[in-house]
């Protein structure tokens, strides 16, 4: 069984996310979205609030996982056995850090390689910095996020009805 992994802060998951989510279960049998706690970033969501958001976003995709993580990527590949690593890249500006770290990975999981996706083209310009800073405006973001993340937004920057 081939089992990718999915790393990311998801703060918020937005339709990008899914499009790559859906376009990696094409070429795995088991995808783990692995959401990340790092101490050193300052997610306007908690990692149980990221946690809810993806978990409800994905409820129906029977192949796919969602953890929280803290450490290493590598490790949690090694635990779960996984065979790659799942990095989106919207343009050539992410790619220089998507390459550094996966050749650290290369380095720490050997054994995990890493896949970069390419969105969509309606979604190589969204970014989950970009939907907080139009929700904190309360902008439209409907067409942007699922509905539980356009919920949780407007609840966050006190547009909620």
């Amino acid at each position: 069984m081939k089992i990718a992994i999915y790393p990311g802060s998801f703060d918020p998951v937005t339709n990008g996310h899914l499009d790559l989510i859906q376009r990696a279960l094409l070429l795995f049998d088991r995808l783990v979205i692995a959401i990340a706690d790092n101490p050193d970033k300052k997610p306007l969501f908690s990692a149980e609030e990221r946690l809810e958001m993806v978990k409800s976003t994905v409820k129906d995709l029977k192949r796919v996982k969602v953890v929280l993580f803290t450490g290493l990527l590598a490790d949690l590949a090694k635990e779960l056995e996984a065979s790659a690593f799942i990095r989106g890249v919207r343009a050539v500006s992410d790619f220089e850090f998507e390459f550094q770290l996966a050749l650290m990975n290369r380095k720490l999981a050997p054994k995990t390689e890493t896949v970069f996706l390419i969105p969509s083209e309606k979604y190589t310009y969204l970014s989950s910095n970009l939907i907080k800073d139009i929700a904190r405006f309360n902008g439209k973001i409907n067409r942007f996020v699922p509905k539980i993340v356009e919920k949780k937004l407007k609840e966050k920057f006190g547009f909620s009805k």
